[in-house]
């Protein structure tokens, strides 16, 4: 049998790929599953299961795969930190643990927010100051020219109101948009990504995953290809890629989808820097001369059978959907790559979960990051030594 083109196009893989799946904000990691690390899976907030219910669809067995997942990555989170070599050891995020920077930002809703978007953080003509981490996706501290997923977390700071999180999380007055430069993910539901572990695990390669056997039904082409684009991505400068949410999210009553756009075309800048750091680099400069910005956009589910909320592989049409611009994240001129800010930022805990019930997370991968993110930050903050708490304004301790 000849090999189709998509299949050989995954052949391109290279090892940085092993941390895709911890890239994309889930914290998926290659190791044998732990007996004495335990998880507790949260109840979901009663101001927003209504809503929440008649749009998701939650599969058997859906929790003790969420808690394999979270078990996993905490063990290994825990080995990574004892066989660390830096001084003193930093036990970092399971994904995205390379951060780029935090910066200071500001972001003002559109004071002609469409009717059927005002919701949540999303009312007219509200301000609100904001922390954002650019990141690479990988779950190791690599080099920027590495193939990689890019994040863009969004810290509102100032947002009232009770948060679905429990504990000290549930008074917090911030709220969150995590996002990467691509808008689709590559493993469908929490059992798919149990797969992806154990296959990478047991072969250190996860083309088994996508390509299990023999018969090409039981292929994942589909997932393979994106997965393929998502690293083949090339990103110059973190202030000039797009991002998005990937899975859905509520709003009021309806899904929707997020997206982070540059305000303006720009020039692209230059790559040709060796720097393994080059795109902190390329925001520095950037952001040393002149102010950024975002549009953030929303896009409405128009559709369950083709903008579906349980497969986050399935990009919403925007020709079905359009994005439509609910507000502008404006990063002020700045200097962010202080030792302290850095350090603040390592220590910076950012979820989609952090958040109100009217932008409560939806969908099965999203299940998955609450728990995940819930351990994770509780694991890395113990191992560091350093209080977990929420910010409340743009002030850097110690600065």
């Amino acid at each position: 049998m000849s090999v189709p083109s998509s299949v050989r196009l995954l052949g391109r893989f290279t090892p940085s790929f092993l941390g895709l799946g911890l890239g994309l904000g889930l914290g998926l990691v290659a190791c044998s599953t732990p007996k004495d690390v335990s998880v507790a899976v949260g109840e979901i907030t009663a101001s927003a299961s209504a809503a929440a219910t008649a749009l998701e669809t939650i599969p058997e067995g859906e929790d003790a795969a969420i808690k394999h997942i979270a078990e996993t990555i905490a063990a290994q989170v825990k080995r990574e930190f004892e066989a660390s070599q830096e001084a003193p050891p930093v036990a970092r995020r399971d994904a995205h643990a390379k951060h780029h920077g935090c910066v200071k930002a500001q972001f003002d809703v559109s004071a002609d927010v469409p009717a059927d978007l005002r919701a949540g953080v999303f009312q007219p003509s509200k301000h609100y100051d904001a922390w954002i981490r650019f990141s690479n996706g990988n779950g190791k501290v690599k080099d920027d020219h590495d193939g990689d997923a890019r994040g863009m977390a969004v810290k509102l700071v100032g947002v009232a109101g009770e948060k679905i999180l429990d504990g000290a999380d549930r008074n917090a007055t911030t709220q969150d948009f995590l996002m990467i430069n691509h808008p689709n993910f590559f493993v469908r539901n929490a059992a798919d990504y149990v797969v992806f572990n154990d296959v990478v695990a047991r072969d250190g390669d996860p083309r088994g995953f996508f390509f299990p056997g023999i018969n090409p039904f039981a292929w994942r082409v589909q997932e393979g290809l994106i997965a393929n684009a998502i690293q083949s991505e090339k990103v110059s400068n973190p202030l000039e890629a797009r991002y998005f949410t990937m899975a859905p999210y509520l709003l009021g009553a309806s899904a929707v989808k997020v997206s982070a756009r540059p305000c303006t075309a720009t020039a692209v800048s230059d790559v040709s820097s060796a720097s393994k750091d080059y795109l902190r680099e390329a925001m520095a400069s950037t952001l040393a001369q002149k102010s950024a910005c975002f549009e953030l956009l929303v896009q409405t589910q128009r559709s369950a059978s083709s903008m579906p909320v349980e497969d986050p592989t399935v990009e919403w049409s925007e020709r079905e959907s359009p994005f439509r611009k609910v507000g502008t994240l404006t990063i002020p001129k700045q200097s962010f790559d202080s030792a302290a800010q850095m350090t603040y930022c390592e220590n910076l805990s950012f979820s989609p979960w952090h958040s109100l019930p009217d932008h409560r997370p939806l969908g099965g991968i999203n299940r998955v990051r609450r728990t995940v993110y819930e351990t994770i930050a509780r694991v890395r903050h113990e191992l560091n030594g350093a209080a977990k708490s929420e910010p409340t304004d743009l002030q850097v301790p110690g600065q």
